[in-house]
């Protein structure tokens, strides 16, 4: 690691609030990547018979466990779970309820609108799922869209932007007349037309945002690549016959990142609040999909049940304002001057 790097990552460690927040963003992130071993009404191991079966990543028939039914095993059925105990034993994940199961009481009544207990940590909802199930699964799907669509995004706006500026001429000319044309069109209006077509999906919502969050990188990357073309560095360069491929993604680009990489925490918020947006209009992922805006609009439409509005309002919140304090941290590291002051000391 460089010496200028080095600097940057102490003065990212000594901002406490960013680097807090850094490692609580990513210890929430990685727990919500197991969550089928958190929350799921499956067992995590069963040892039936000798065998250690894994029933949450493989499907197991009934009659396996020597039941009558060759469909898949349903491990919430007492019968079942009778067949599994008399010659072997199963371990459950802390929460016994995936995000789609419908929680029921003994008497097969459905639990909607429970509030919190033992059983449910934050309740149901209006469809007798469990809230923290739907919590872990949509964290992990709001967060996953947004790295997803930030890293696709930086890209391409930093590639359109870097050959903007280093040819400039007719090409930059060309690019912001269409950069001008392309962000006149309305993004909401286009997810409304298109979700009346086709099935909007995770892949097709991420491709329609994608279209459009781009350019928030042009303008940096085009200024940056403007300034630097003319530098003596890239002169020499030339005269030596070094490609302009080259020259730009290995000699310039890495001066041109530092503004860059100073926005993605918060373009990686943007991307979630888009989600979380779209959700709540009704124009997000598929319904039954976990997801924080069809949490949010549980939580308005049972306004009776305040446990809902308060999940939902307090995990969208804590999240974006952890991205916002590892953000404000990423910017004054790679500012120059706090550099600069700490290469003085």
């Amino acid at each position: 690691m460089s010496p200028l790097n080095r600097r940057r990552l102490a003065i990212f460690k000594a901002n406490h609030r960013g680097m807090v927040s850094l490692v609580i963003f990513c210890l929430l992130f990685l727990l919500s990547l197991f969550a089928e071993v958190i929350a799921n009404d499956k067992p995590i191991l069963v040892l039936f018979e000798g065998q250690i079966l894994f029933p949450v990543f493989t499907a197991y028939p009934e009659t396996h466990f020597g039941g009558e039914f060759p469909t898949e095993a349903d491990y919430k059925d007492p019968y079942v779970m009778e067949l599994v105990q008399a010659k072997g034993n199963a371990v459950w994940p802390p929460i016994h309820y995936s995000y789609d199961t419908v929680a029921k009481s003994e008497t097969a009544e459905r639990r909607a609108l429970t509030p919190p207990s033992k059983t449910h940590w934050l309740g149901t909802d209006d469809q007798s799922r469990d809230v923290v199930a739907r919590l872990i699964y949509g964290f992990r799907t709001a967060v996953l869209f947004g790295l997803v669509l930030t890293l696709f995004s930086g890209i391409i706006g930093v590639t359109a932007g870097a050959v903007q500026g280093f040819f400039g001429g007719w090409i930059d000319l060309g690019f912001q007349r269409f950069m001008e044309i392309w962000q006149s069109l309305p993004t909401l209006y286009l997810v409304i037309i298109l979700s009346s077509v086709i099935r909007i999906s995770f892949w097709w919502l991420l491709g329609i945002l994608l279209l459009f969050s781009w350019m928030h990188y042009v303008g940096v990357v085009r200024a940056e690549f403007l300034r630097a073309r003319n530098l003596d560095f890239v002169r020499a360069a030339r005269a030596l016959g070094v490609s302009d491929l080259v020259i730009m993604f290995r000699h310039v680009l890495p001066n041109a990142m530092v503004a860059t990489i100073t926005f993605l925490p918060f373009n990686l918020s943007a991307a979630i609040t888009s989600l979380t947006g779209l959700g709540v209009l009704g124009f997000g992922l598929p319904p039954g999909t976990p997801s924080l805006g069809e949490m949010i609009v549980q939580g308005r439409n049972n306004i009776q049940a305040p446990w809902l509005g308060l999940t939902s309002f307090f995990t969208l919140a804590i999240l974006l304002v952890l991205l916002i304090f590892v953000g404000e941290a990423v910017r004054d590291a790679f500012d120059p001057r706090k550099t600069l002051i700490s290469n003085q000391d």
